[in-house]
């Protein structure tokens, strides 16, 4: 069998530098998961140490300009990647890639010791997304926004429910092991922190409990539906010519200034709303608010467009080669972002988990992202494909073709 890989000379560069675009961003938010304690990514007042305006300012910032926006990227590029290769593909050499995909995702999940894992959620939504790999743009738009909707409303459904004591015992009993969750006692701090420092095996139990949690409950009810609307508007988008950077100039500049437009205003009112209330679970909990889908698809529907028209106007050609060769490489990035931060935060390596305030996390990031875009630079002047790209083509067509240049 002769292994279909996209020749060099044929890949679409701004799918490249979108895809590493996202693959960067998606660490200023689980970075947050990975250095601070567990409830920190949902509490903006966890890890706010000596200095409060600082780290207040830091996570207000992240989440209305990235939190959200970055997962939906890399959703709507899953999406798009899926339309691209099954226009060449069979059904078999497709479900054989993603069945690899949710390996990959179950080693980033359990070994590399990362509970907010996407992989696993992508192969179930790619199994899924084969049913409507015909569908028109207008249909798949349609049922992303009817996905949108239904979501939506549960969200604010959930929040209702949550504020509305009188609803009952039972409503009482959830709002309190949320808030447990939410803002743990400093008994239950100092144990999650002493197991996730102590060694790799006490590290891994305390992942383990997360990680169960996360595949009955998390991903089922939330990453599930959050990552198909993103994977059916990238189909369409896709398959319209948005992502490959042949729409007008002028096309590109009113979607980088409605999705910012939009996504500044919804996630600003969410950001404020959060500050207003204190904190508290129902109005900061993103899953919890209405309105939360119209800003990150606003956000990234910006930085669709803001990259693209890079692209089409040749605009800061070395920028634009190092993310297209970190996008390139991007699952190797993903998983080597997991590897680092294993050693950098758990009982692996050093240990420094809640040790850094959430300001000095962004100092880590800065230093990974320097990291893999040299790296992913120098390997592929070397090597046709990513380590694990490579392995991950090798696994799906049951050859071992040449790698090295």
């Amino acid at each position: 069998m002769t292994v279909l890989a996209t020749p060099e000379n044929a890949r679409i560069e701004a799918l490249d530098v979108l895809r590493g675009f996202a693959v960067l961003g998606i660490l200023l938010l689980n970075i947050i998961g990975f250095g601070l304690p567990s409830s920190a990514y949902f509490n903006p007042l966890e890890g706010i140490g000596t200095h409060p305006e600082i780290n207040l300012a830091v996570w207000g910032s992240v989440d209305i300009l990235f939190e959200g926006a970055m997962r939906g990227l890399f959703s709507l590029l899953f999406g798009a990647g899926m339309a691209l290769f099954l226009s060449s593909r069979s059904a078999g050499i497709f479900f054989r890639r993603n069945v690899w995909l949710l390996v990959f995702g179950l080693v980033n999940g359990w070994l590399l010791l990362w509970n907010g894992d996407i992989l696993v959620t992508y192969a179930i939504a790619g199994f899924l997304l084969y049913f409507v790999r015909n569908a028109s743009p207008r249909r798949l738009m349609v049922t992303a926004g009817a996905l949108i909707t239904v979501t939506s409303l549960m969200y604010l459904g959930s929040r209702y429910f949550l504020q509305d004591l009188s609803a009952g015992p039972e409503a009482e009993s959830i709002a309190a092991d949320l808030t447990a969750q939410f803002r743990p006692s400093a008994d239950a701090l100092d144990s999650e922190l002493a197991m996730r420092r102590n060694s790799y095996a006490s590290a891994y139990a305390w992942n383990s409990t997360l990680m169960i949690e996360s595949y009955t409950f998390v991903l089922p009810l939330y990453l599930l539906p959050d990552a198909l609307i993103m994977m059916l508007i990238g189909i369409a988008l896709f398959r319209l010519g948005v992502l490959n950077a042949s729409r007008s100039i002028a096309f590109y500049v009113r979607l980088c200034v409605a999705g910012f437009a939009v996504g500044l205003l919804v996630n600003g009112y969410e950001v404020q709303r959060a500050v207003q209330s204190g904190f508290d679970v129902p109005n900061t909990f993103a899953y919890m608010q209405p309105t939360y889908h119209f800003g990150r698809l606003g956000m990234a529907l910006g930085y669709v467009g803001g990259v693209m028209l890079l692209c089409k106007l040749l605009w800061l050609p070395s920028l634009r080669a190092a993310l297209a060769a970190a996008g390139r490489m991007a699952l190797t990035n993903y998983l080597t972002q997991s590897l680092i931060c294993l050693l950098i935060f758990t009982g692996a390596g050093f240990g420094l988990v809640g040790q850094l305030e959430r300001w000095a996390l962004y100092i880590v990031v800065a230093v990974i992202w320097m990291v893999q875009l040299a790296w992913s630079a120098w390997w592929l002047a070397r090597y046709r494909h990513g380590p694990i790209e490579w392995l991950w083509r090798c696994l799906t067509y049951n050859e071992w073709p040449k790698n090295h240049r």
